[in-house]
């Protein structure tokens, strides 16, 4: 494993939820997390810090749902 993806998948999924999010979205791109070790390193680096984004917007959104519940 490189120093790259044990960094990535140390900082940036910090939760469950997380990890499950940045799981759908390689899924979605064809790829599960054993398939990473097997990428260029570039290449598993721009796949990481998307799914870390994606993962982020969702996070976003999941907790903006929830403030909204509860004002109404």
């Amino acid at each position: 494993m490189t120093v790259l993806h044990e960094r990535f998948m140390n900082e940036c999924p910090e939760s469950s939820l997380e990890r499950n999010l940045i799981g759908e979205y390689l899924l979605r791109k064809g790829y599960q997390m054993s398939d990473l070790r097997k990428l260029p390193e570039p290449e598993m680096t721009i796949l990481m810090k998307e799914a870390c984004r994606y993962a982020a917007l969702k996070l976003a959104e999941i907790e903006s749902r929830s403030k909204f519940r509860q004002k109404i």
